[in-house]
């Protein structure tokens, strides 16, 4: 339907809606309907423009809406809300809704409704926090402060008050915070100009401090000065800054006044507990007045009244010192000034014991307006202190005059120390008297050669503030005396040097017998360094604590360097267990042990050294360390060894003609294998099983006698450093493989008993191996000799080995009528022999005894019933050293 708005429409004010029966718009007009939303379809309702929450009022057709005020929500172009209030025009068929702006007058109504909400809120925070009690004046306040937060509609809220460790948290909302330390924090808010409300974000230190947080900052000032922080999360909605400042006032105003009322209370407790304790308190006089006023707390401890007069006061003093307080108050009653005197007081209540007091004052005000202020302090403790004190100073003196010692006092002037007391022990000690007409001047009295420590002595008072010294000092005859000299530098309190105090100790026989000490030690350690043996000590664990040159030059160092080295290094892991297990048996009975070590030193491929150990122990029989002396007996050794390398080659001499039989023999049989099987080549009558038959012969020959000469190459080696374990089977066996064939071919048949096994020993199978090639060879000359005597003689050598008792027994033993009884004393004598000149070294034997002693055994020898019999007697080794 249409209209005609020309004829019909009202002024163009505020917003005009032409609606038709059904409520469709018909045309919209006034200002505000640009700010509109138009509707997305053609023929539209007022339904279509207005909020969710207006569609109340416009329920049914238009006619139903008429006679009443309409408040309308309209959706703008921008997204915001267009508040209208209006009604309803007839337009003939039509109808007119007239709408005004109403944004402003809702939005000052809520406004006020915020500020009575607000106002109303911060009565209810004054009153909980000033009528809860005081231990619950923190809980109510995290109470009150997530009420903040629910009013400001932010996750959590916190109150900082300052304190003696900076700002702190004293309550907060219920909510974790964004900081779990409050020391940082605390920093960074003294550094802050506090403003009115500050943001998080706009402070560096804070963005940088909390990158994931943003929050807000209000101080509370008194008087020009920040007594409490509140901190809330940044709501949705930005703080007002007025309501802010009422909420803070409302909440840390009451809170600091109880808090401050708790310190002032507490800190009178403290104050009225002092003064009891001292018995000391306030007092006050004024002067055209004739009475004195008492704190509360002195008056009681006085056992007078508060307010008493001045003849009663008077009467309290001690009768000596009446006289002088009463002249003290009669000169401020007429000059004015200060009081500073000590009196006894003899109390009422307390019988005749007089307590000393310190009586301080001082006259205020003008006119009849003049009172003297003062503070009485109980010094009867100091008092009795100082006659204590001046008692022992009398004693002090009394010891110190009597004393070897001397105290001294220089005082300190421009730079330089002058001599300005000195105790009367100064005479007995020195003979120079105390008291002199001029300066006494002690620098005088020093020794020419000390003077440079004297001047030392006092450079180092002036840096350091401390000093002790040695130096002689001349007495009145001539003599020089040891004085021991300690002092100290006193000092004022801006630091600067007053006087030094110091004491000298005669310390001249002390000094002396040092010396004689010292040379004593001088002697001993050049007797030590120069010694040319090798002398040390060290802990259980091998490590060094001292040695001397000799050692150090062995092991290539300085003796310096010497210190913390472990010995055990130089040894194998055989040599270290032997020497720690030798070790374990000194005791603080037997101390003393001795053996010979085997080491790898720099530059050396193997030395040996006799080393004698001397153990010593704590009084619980602890080895604390170890004290040695060593010799090289390198050379000796390597000797030794060359002297069995001797004897040893000498022996394969012995036995070049015997292995020269043992090795021609097979040639010969390989020989004529050849030859037989070269004629059957040339005739032509070889056949492949005799052929296969000689080459096998040749094979087994040349077996024979690379075992023989492979033998020979093991037999003539040096021998191992170290000692191994080994069956002594092995040894027989090895000396059999030499000799068998050769004693056969002389006709001499070998007695062996069955091979001993499981009976293993320490030491070179080599020199057993030579030991008991010696004894054989031995045995085959002596046999040799009485067959040439005794064609029919029947010549035989019986070896055998058994265990008995933890050690092994090898017998060699021949039938060639034994040994004269009265050589059997000298036969293992070096170079002592009964073969005939030219036979033999004289060495066998004697290098055969010292090979079975360096393995801990026995060689010993005996006539048995057809000849003689030789016993290596060697310990059973059942583990590895």
């Amino acid at each position: 339907m249409a209209i005609e708005p020309e004829a019909h429409a009202p002024p163009g004010v505020g917003l005009q809606v032409w609606l038709d029966g059904q409520g469709r718009v018909l045309r919209l007009g006034g200002p505000l309907r640009t700010a509109l939303a138009l509707a997305r379809e053609v023929n539209a309702r007022v339904h279509d423009y207005v909020q969710a929450h207006s569609l109340l009022v416009l329920e049914g057709d238009p006619a139903d809406w008429q006679g009443q005020p309409l408040d309308l929500d309209f959706k703008t172009a921008s997204g915001n809300t267009l508040h209208t209030r209006g009604w309803l025009l007839a337009q003939g068929e039509a109808w007119l809704l007239q709408l005004f702006d109403v944004g402003d007058l809702m939005q000052q109504q809520r406004h006020a409704g915020e500020l009575q909400r607000q106002q109303h809120l911060a009565l209810e925070l004054t009153a909980a926090l000033r009528d809860c009690s005081l231990e619950r004046l923190a809980q109510v306040a995290g109470e009150q402060l997530q009420r903040l937060a629910w009013h400001w509609h932010s996750a959590w809220t916190a109150l900082l008050l300052h304190g003696a460790a900076g700002w702190q948290t004293f309550a907060r909302s219920e909510a974790e915070l964004p900081w779990a330390d409050d020391a940082r924090l605390s920093l960074q808010l003294d550094r802050l100009e506090p403003g009115h409300l500050l943001y998080s974000g706009d402070v560096p230190a804070l963005q940088a401090l909390f990158p994931g947080s943003a929050f807000y900052l209000l101080a509370y000032a008194q008087q020009h000065q920040v007594r409490a922080w509140v901190l809330c999360a940044a709501p949705a909605q930005p703080l007002r800054v007025d309501e802010a400042q009422v909420l803070l006032g409302a909440l840390a105003e009451p809170l600091l006044g109880r808090l401050a009322g708790h310190h002032l209370q507490a800190s009178q407790q403290r104050l009225d507990s002092v003064q009891g304790l001292l018995g000391a308190g306030w007092w006050e006089w004024s002067l055209h007045e004739p009475y004195l006023y008492l704190a509360p707390g002195l008056a009681a401890s006085l056992g007078v009244a508060a307010q008493l007069s001045l003849a009663t006061w008077l009467a309290l003093i001690h009768p000596a010192d009446r006289e002088a307080a009463q002249l003290a108050f009669t000169r401020l009653q007429r000059e004015g000034g200060e009081l500073l005197v000590s009196v006894r007081l003899i109390p009422e209540n307390a019988a005749p014991v007089a307590r000393w007091y310190r009586l301080c004052g001082q006259v205020q005000g003008e006119g009849h307006q003049r009172r003297l202020l003062g503070f009485m302090l109980d010094i009867n403790d100091i008092k009795q202190q100082q006659q204590q004190a001046s008692a022992a100073h009398a004693r002090l003196e009394n010891l110190i005059a009597q004393s070897p010692a001397v105290i001294y006092i220089q005082r300190y002037d421009a730079g330089a120390l002058h001599a300005e007391f000195f105790s009367a022990s100064l005479t007995p000690l020195l003979g120079w008297p105390t008291q002199a007409d001029e300066l006494i001047k002690p620098a005088e009295w020093v020794h020419p050669d000390d003077q440079p420590l004297w001047l030392e002595r006092s450079r180092l008072l002036l840096r350091e503030g401390h000093m002790r010294s040695r130096y002689r000092l001349r007495d009145s005859h001539g003599d020089y005396h040891w004085v021991l000299d300690e002092a100290r530098l006193l000092r004022d309190d801006l630091g600067l040097p007053v006087e030094v105090v110091g004491l000298w100790l005669d310390v001249t026989e002390a000094t002396l017998a040092d010396e004689r000490t010292r040379q004593s030690e001088e002697r001993y350690r050049v007797l030590v360094e120069d010694s040319p043996a090798m002398i040390c000590r060290y802990r259980p664990d091998l490590s060094l604590v001292f040695g001397n040159q000799p050692l150090a030059d062995c092991l290539e160092c300085t003796p310096e360097q010497l210190a913390g080295m472990n010995l055990g290094q130089w040894m194998s892991p055989t040599q270290r267990q032997a020497f720690l297990e030798r070790l374990g048996t000194l005791t603080a009975e037997h101390p003393l042990s001795s053996a010979e070590v085997c080491l790898q030193l720099p530059g050396r491929a193997f030395a040996w050294w006799v080393w004698s150990d001397r153990g010593l122990f704590d009084a619980q029989g602890n080895l604390l360390e170890v004290q040695a002396v060593g010799r090289d007996n390198t050379e000796v050794r390597r000797s030794q060894q060359q002297l069995l390398q001797s004897a040893k080659m000498a022996t394969l001499g012995e036995m070049a003609t015997g292995l020269a039989h043992e090795i021609n023999q097979p040639l010969n049989v390989m020989r004529m294998a050849v030859v037989n099987t070269l004629k059957r080549l040339e005739n032509g009558e070889v056949q492949v099983d005799y052929l296969q038959d000689k080459l096998k012969r040749i094979d087994a020959q040349v077996v024979r006698a690379s075992k023989v000469v492979d033998h020979m190459r093991v037999f003539g080696r040096r021998s191992e450093i170290e000692q191994q374990l080994f069956e002594p089977w092995q040894a027989i066996e090895g000396a059999l493989s030499l000799l068998s064939d050769g004693l056969s071919g002389k006709g001499i048949e070998l007695k062996v008993c069955a091979p001993l096994a499981g009976s293993p020993v320490r030491g070179h199978v080599d020199q057993l191996e030579q030991v008991l090639i010696n004894l054989m060879v031995n045995a085959r000359d002596a046999l040799a000799s009485r067959r040439e005597t005794d064609p029919k003689f029947k010549p035989w050598i019986a070896l055998s080995a058994e265990q008995d008792a933890g050690k092994v027994l090898i017998f060699v033993e021949d039938n060639a009528g034994g040994i004269d009884p009265r050589l059997l004393d000298r036969i293992f004598e070096p170079f002592f022999t009964t073969k005939p000149s030219g036979v033999g070294t004289g060495l066998g034997l004697s290098v055969s005894h010292g090979i079975v002693a360096d393995m801990q055994g026995r060689l010993s020898a005996a006539n048995a019933d057809e000849g003689a019999q030789f016993c290596i007697e060697l310990p059973l080794a059942t583990a590895p050293a």
